[in-house]
């Protein structure tokens, strides 16, 4: 297979190809690597690739003749090459495009700089964009460097064994088993002893019943699209015999058709302004308890912003899968109901997914709304068992109005005595007791 990379910086590219699986996928000639400065294909003396914008703005744009002129000359060698946009604009990268890619003979990576390229290449000369994440680098060298590597070790003979990328994290919708080496025992921890038998069937399925436990637990999102066997289903169902799991791979007992919104942005400051706010340990700590004590079915923290992503993340790794987990069973528990969204549209897609059924937004707030309604209401509907329900809560200083209009529902305020400055964590135990709680007759 080959790769054209089109770059104006084509010294960035020689040490990664030349370390490692690519290193000698190259010298068998399983695939070519050649980079292509769109600086030769200037038509000035100068060689210059890029422009002032018209219309004005910062930056530059990268004109479009340099780049049309290498684009046709690699396509000249072969009319069938793909050619691929690497630009945050583009389609998120994945496993099943990287499948789709490796299929293919030729591809040629167009690497953007400055404030991007002259809209014309896209309309004329790109066959696809891609990105691979929600975030912006200085050029799409990396993204070309991540796409080549992702392709390259699906194509036959690259990897050791052709199993070895079937047997990778995403391949099949799912992540993939533990892993372990050297020494039997570190710390306290021993490795599994299965591992150590011998028999190559027991051990092919506890790695599989792992794959699935792990899937479960960390991105159950993938189960809903995962190609499952029966003997999947099998192992799925006496991983959790005897008990009902959650929509996150929590082992209890669970009847509610209500979720939990913790929403970062959009949210107001206490100018009105528009805002992401920072997520908290203790938020969501307490919400996450509060949520398994009423038996809510899942807790969504929203919030856009990568490096609170990971921050999430990594807080439940530690009490699902670290030291939190043993140090702390009751902890793990209550935090295995939470997950991480980046905007509540993508929440309610997780969760009408997983029902098959439209789920209905309800908001909450310090102060009355058109579609205001009261506890009493919502406890009613929430006794509709097929329907899945949303309440989105605001942190900062509360949702933002445009939330509240698109909400199927919006809450009554918490009735006070004319003070009502809650924090979230205060009015999510309050509003849950209110709905889900034992009544006192």
């Amino acid at each position: 297979m080959r790769f054209d990379i089109l770059t104006l910086f084509p010294h960035m590219f020689s040490s990664p190809f030349q370390e490692s699986i690519l290193a000698r996928a190259i010298e068998k000639g399983l695939i070519q690597i050649r980079t292509i400065n769109i600086r030769d294909f200037a038509l000035d003396k100068h060689h210059v690739v890029d422009d002032t914008p018209y219309g004005g703005g910062q930056g530059m744009v990268m004109k479009v003749e340099p780049i049309a002129r290498a684009i046709e000359w690699a396509k000249s060698q072969d009319p069938s090459a793909w050619t691929i946009y690497l630009t945050p604009q583009g389609k998120q990268f994945n496993q099943d495009m990287a499948q789709e890619l490796s299929s293919r003979s030729h591809l040629i990576l167009l690497c953007g700089r400055y404030e991007g390229i002259d809209e014309r290449v896209r309309e004329l000369l790109v066959d696809e964009e891609i990105s691979i994440g929600d975030y912006v680098l200085t050029g799409g060298e990396l993204a070309a460097m991540v796409l080549i590597d992702a392709v390259s070790r699906l194509l036959p003979g690259v990897l050791g064994s052709d199993r070895s990328a079937e047997e990778d994290s995403f391949f099949h919708s799912l992540l993939e088993y533990p892993q372990y080496t050297r020494p039997f025992s570190f710390r306290g921890r021993d490795a599994p002893q299965i591992l150590l038998s011998g028999n190559h069937g027991a051990i092919s399925l506890w790695r599989r019943r792992e794959a699935l436990r792990r899937t479960s637990m960390r991105r159950p999102d993938l189960l809903a699209r995962a190609n499952l066997s029966d003997e999947d289903k099998k192992i799925l169902e006496e991983l959790f015999q005897g008990e009902s799991i959650n929509d996150f791979g929590l082992r209890i007992k669970m009847e509610s058709n209500l979720y939990l919104g913790l929403v970062h942005h959009p949210i107001y400051d206490k100018r009105r302004e528009v805002i992401s706010t920072a997520v908290t340990n203790l938020d969501i700590h307490d919400i996450a308890r509060c949520a398994r004590t009423f038996g809510v079915r899942g807790l969504f923290v929203i919030t856009p912003l990568e490096s609170q992503v990971q921050l999430v993340e990594r807080m439940i790794c530690h009490w699902m899968e670290g030291a939190g987990s043993v140090y702390n069973p009751t902890r793990k528990e209550s935090l295995s109901l939470v997950r991480v969204s980046r905007s509540i549209d993508e929440a309610s897609r997780e969760i009408s997914d997983l029902w098959k059924k439209k789920v209905m937004r309800v908001a909450t707030g310090a102060s009355p709304h058109p579609k205001s309604i009261s506890f009493e209401v919502f406890r009613k509907l929430l006794e509709d068992r097929e329907t899945p329900f949303l309440i989105l809560f605001g942190t900062g200083w509360g949702l933002t109005q445009e939330v509240k209009d698109n909400s199927d529902y919006v809450l009554a305020p918490i009735g006070g005595r004319g003070y009502n400055h809650l924090s979230v964590r205060s009015a999510v135990p309050i509003i849950l007791d209110r709905l889900l709680g034992d009544r006192v007759v």
